[in-house]
């Protein structure tokens, strides 16, 4: 009894000790502000969860410059408003919503399809969408929530989105594929046996794990596509705390102490979205210069196991198989 006392607890406390620290090196560091990007007319985006908080932001300022932008997302009203605000705000914007439900595979294969119905190019692939330390259960094809929905349906859209983005890159103006992660990934761990956190569940672990998935997953990907010329890369964010409802599954004493001082503390959506909006826009990253770990507003070393080539492969290699992909 003691001993899953500890493996559920000591994820927790892990998690929420870092949350601090991460904090403090936040309130210390200097503000992140984004430098002016080009235009981006004729360029196309899809953003997971654009409908609100970070992923708004990030549409929001692809429209404001001239990028066609898809928000993909399960709640079709939210995203709406989010088109309605920004049409509002920019009437030139081309922003539009297409139903996608990560925690459902066969939801992710049909936003794909209906996508490529539209014989559009697609330039930037914003992996944005997630939960967090959601109660214990299991998406529609049976994943634990946080691996099904912050890692493997991200998995699943990008593998079928591939092609299309290799075809719309070029040289000098290569697609890109931007994974929205977390600090958390740090104090994550992969268990390739229990992928799905059968054993002493604890959604902090779970969590922690997602975010460690994908930036193994990002890592992969790019080193895949390093080729002389190559013209997609793929990297991972760490937004940074920021005041969003993301943290409504917080331990309730934990959750009315963030309430208390998110707004005081905590990065703005806006500010959030500038380390994405960079990693997805920037023309210093252009090719070679792409890919890695992004962290306000700057790339930076993360832990060794991200850089485990084999751990890669292994986590690659099982994803194409739950996902049954050849």
């Amino acid at each position: 009894m003691l001993a899953v006392l500890r493996l559920c607890l000591l994820p927790a406390v892990r998690l929420y000790l870092l949350g601090l620290r991460v904090l403090l090196s936040q309130l210390c560091g200097r503000p992140v502000r984004l430098s002016v990007m080009p235009r981006q007319d004729g360029r196309v985006a899809i953003v997971t969860g654009g409908g609100k908080g970070i992923g708004y932001e990030v549409v929001r300022h692809m429209a404001r410059l001239g990028m066609h932008v898809i928000i993909g997302g399960r709640d079709e009203q939210e995203g709406l408003r989010a088109i309605r605000r920004i049409c509002e705000e920019y009437t030139e914007a081309k922003v539009e919503f297409m139903k996608l439900d990560l925690a459902s595979l066969q939801s992710v294969h049909q936003f794909v399809t209906n996508f490529k119905d539209r014989n559009l190019q697609l330039n930037i692939l914003v992996n944005n969408a997630g939960v967090m330390l959601v109660p214990e259960g299991c998406t529609e094809d049976g994943f634990e929530r946080h691996f099904g929905i912050n890692y493997l349906g991200h998995f699943l859209l990008t593998w079928l989105l591939l092609d299309i983005l290799k075809d719309s890159g070029k040289c000098g103006r290569v697609s890109r594929v931007v994974n929205v992660s977390s600090a958390a990934h740090r104090i994550g761990e992969i268990q390739l046996s229990d992928l799905n956190s059968r054993q002493h569940y604890s959604a902090h672990a779970a969590y922690c794990q997602s975010k460690l998935a994908q930036l193994l997953f990002s890592s992969h990907l790019h080193q895949e596509l390093q080729n002389p010329g190559s013209p997609l890369t793929s990297c991972a964010v760490d937004p940074g705390m920021v005041d969003t409802a993301l943290y409504r599954h917080l331990w309730t004493p934990i959750f009315w102490a963030q309430g208390a001082v998110a707004r005081l503390l905590f990065r703005t959506p806006a500010e959030g979205a500038t380390t994405v909006l960079h990693a997805a826009l920037s023309p210093d990253l252009e090719g070679e210069c792409g890919g890695g770990y992004w962290a306000s507003g700057q790339r930076q070393i993360t832990i060794p196991p991200t850089l485990d080539p084999q751990l890669q492969l292994d986590l690659w290699k099982t994803s194409l198989q739950l996902l049954g992909l050849q």
